[in-house]
């Protein structure tokens, strides 16, 4: 599971390298996730625009990796291709998480 991380300004970007997220890299993505994550950005945007594919096991690493992040910080998901959007809304993370059709739009998000 590749993961790359930039910052922009305060927010923290996760880049996901892999088209699938799912029960197969599930753990890996949860280590990669806490690795990356441990600077203590306040807000985190998962770049999810490489993804093309993703199962419950792949929704409930993004779930664990939230909240490992805790309660005073965020993560954002950015740039869902249309079946990992679908997968998102049906199972109704998209109340849990902010989503955003790109990067730039969660980049330049008033309350970012």
């Amino acid at each position: 599971m590749g993961l790359t991380s930039t910052s922009s300004g305060a927010t923290q970007i996760i880049t996901v390298h892999s088209n699938r997220i799912d029960a197969a890299m599930a753990i890996q993505f949860k280590e990669d996730m806490r690795s990356e994550t441990e600077t203590g950005a306040i807000r985190v945007v998962l770049d999810l625009s490489s993804v093309e594919f993703i199962d419950s096991s792949g929704l409930g690493a993004i779930v664990a990796s939230m909240k490992q992040l805790g309660k005073d910080r965020r993560l954002d998901l950015a740039g869902p291709q249309p079946v990992v959007e679908k997968a998102l809304r049906l199972t109704r993370m998209d109340t849990v998480f902010r989503l955003f059709a790109t990067l730039d739009d969660a980049l330049s998000s008033p309350d970012a």
